[in-house]
């Protein structure tokens, strides 16, 4: 990924912008240098904080991690519980990406709704540690009025809010706000992958995007049934 998500957290405060570090006389500066270091100390606080918890996780396991000094980590995020959220909002970043990514170039709305639900299933199927991390932000920092991953859901709910009232312009769906439709949607698939990995969910995630869009888009009610409730 580029430097982006870096300077987001950066803007939000989250992290602090690193120490400059002296350098011999007629050494090459490595630009990269400082976004590769924040970028491996926030994977490895990831997984340390999945692993122990907020409280049992101790920023020198993430150093260890790394192999570099407890006080390097410091240079960049100030304290635990800066690590700890900067870290959250990294994997929402990586989570927003990975589902654009997967679905820019497919033409069809509603393709591209099913592609996206795969490819946010598959995120957390391949990165366990970040739905703990939801888990342990919510039970660690309940006077957080809005967590991470609902900001940033709230933030990327434009795009989707747009898709679907072009759905409905084109006759495709019926006249219903757009926003109660994120949310119905988002609340499915949010739950589908918190039961996923909960209980170490085996089956498919093309079959279960497959699912969502079969079941939510035609229903369970055959055509019969469907004229008969309308007709009440």
């Amino acid at each position: 990924m580029t430097d982006g998500p870096v300077n987001y957290l950066l803007e939000c405060g989250q992290i602090a912008a690193p120490t400059a570090i002296k350098r011999a006389p007629g050494r090459p500066r490595d630009a990269g240098l400082a976004q590769r270091r924040q970028e491996q100390i926030l994977a490895a606080a990831a997984v340390v904080f999945a692993k122990q918890g907020y409280q049992d996780a101790d920023v020198q396991d993430v150093a260890d991690s790394c192999k570099i000094a407890k006080g390097t980590i410091y240079l960049y995020f100030p304290s635990k519980e800066k690590l700890f959220l900067a870290a959250v909002d990294r994997a929402m970043l990586d989570l927003c990406e990975a589902v654009r990514v997967s679905h820019v170039d497919v033409e069809d709305p509603i393709d591209r709704l099913e592609v996206a639900i795969r490819a946010y299933l598959s995120y957390f199927r391949d990165h366990p540690s970040h739905a703990e991390l939801i888990i342990i932000e919510r039970a660690e920092f309940r006077e957080r009025k809005t967590p991470t991953y609902l900001e940033h859901r709230r933030a990327n709910s434009g795009k989707w809010e747009r898709l679907y009232a072009g759905l409905i312009r084109d006759g495709r769906f019926r006249k219903i706000p757009v926003k109660r439709i994120v949310r119905v949607i988002s609340d499915l698939v949010y739950g589908t992958m918190f039961t996923n990995h909960f209980s170490g969910q085996h089956r498919s995630v093309e079959a279960q995007a497959r699912d969502v869009i079969d079941i939510v888009f035609n229903g369970i009610l055959t055509p019969s049934e469907r004229r008969r409730r309308r007709g009440k």
